[in-house]
């Protein structure tokens, strides 16, 4: 959990919060139609109670914070510029968001989804 002292207190930010952050971001960014299960389990789980974090990695390790996102990438889409501009789009906006900065985003990009079959 990320934590930040202030007067009043502790500011605490848990990694599902920040899951929601990459979910939404990756989910909106151009090219990507659709977050994929991590494995098997998170799959059978997504099934059964639909959470948009679930191709959604988030670790803390100290200060840092280490992003998993798993996609499914829009078939004739260049998808080496498509996971570059999520890693970004997720770098931006949770450090935006909470403003620590993010240690590496890494994108894993599950299969390819053809949308227009004319």
């Amino acid at each position: 959990m990320t934590s930040e002292p202030t007067s009043q207190g502790r500011i605490i930010i848990s990694p599902r919060a920040i899951a929601t952050i990459v979910a939404r971001a990756a989910s909106q960014s151009y090219g990507v139609v659709g977050i994929a299960p991590k494995n098997i389990v998170d799959g059978l789980a997504n099934a059964l109670a639909h959470d948009p974090r679930h191709g959604v990695d988030v670790q803390m390790n100290g200060d840092e914070i280490l992003i998993d996102v798993f996609i499914i990438v829009e078939y004739g889409t260049r998808i080496a510029s498509v996971a570059t501009s999520v890693a970004n789009a997720i770098q931006y906006n949770v450090e935006r968001a909470i403003g620590v900065p993010v240690a590496a985003v890494d994108v894993h990009v599950q299969g390819l989804r053809i949308s227009n079959i004319d």
